[in-house]
């Protein structure tokens, strides 16, 4: 199924990628405010210019970690270079971890008193479970999920 990417922009300047099957999905998903910024989930979104996509990845070398921001780039084009790039290192980084899935409030408590080893890990928690943990001194931090590549369909 061939789809439509998007550059998007929200009415607080951040720039992310929406992927349609058409011009009419985008719009009806709009209409109904299902189009949010991953950033600060606000639904006024606009579509902004941008250049056709074409999948030819298989052509060039591994790009470089640093994002690729031509010379008299606008301040908006080198804010969604570096937003590009934090993406790509947060979902890389959730790479890198255990997913325990809905054990993560319980496995967390288990490294933090030492009765598990020392590893990053990833998982659900209830809110509750959250807070408790935090109460407990143990850090963690709440993930959406469109930065977890498992859960990507």
């Amino acid at each position: 199924m061939a789809l439509k990417v998007f550059d998007l922009q929200c009415e607080h300047s951040h720039i992310f990628e929406g992927w349609f099957g058409s011009h009419e999905d985008y719009d009806a998903q709009t209409a109904r405010g299902l189009v949010t910024c991953p950033v600060c989930g606000s639904a006024t979104i606009t579509k902004r210019l941008s250049a056709p996509r074409l999948n030819v990845s298989h052509l060039h070398a591994p790009a470089a970690q640093a994002p690729a921001v031509p010379a008299g780039a606008s301040d908006a084009e080198k804010m969604a270079a570096v937003q590009a790039l934090v993406m790509k290192q947060v979902r890389a980084l959730l790479r890198n971890t255990e997913n325990v899935g809905p054990r993560f409030a319980e496995e967390a408590r288990r490294i933090h008193d030492g009765d598990a080893d020392e590893r990053p890990i990833r998982g659900t928690a209830t809110v509750e479970e959250r807070q408790a943990l935090a109460e407990d001194g143990i850090d963690v931090m709440a993930v959406p999920d469109f930065l977890d590549d498992e859960r990507l369909q």
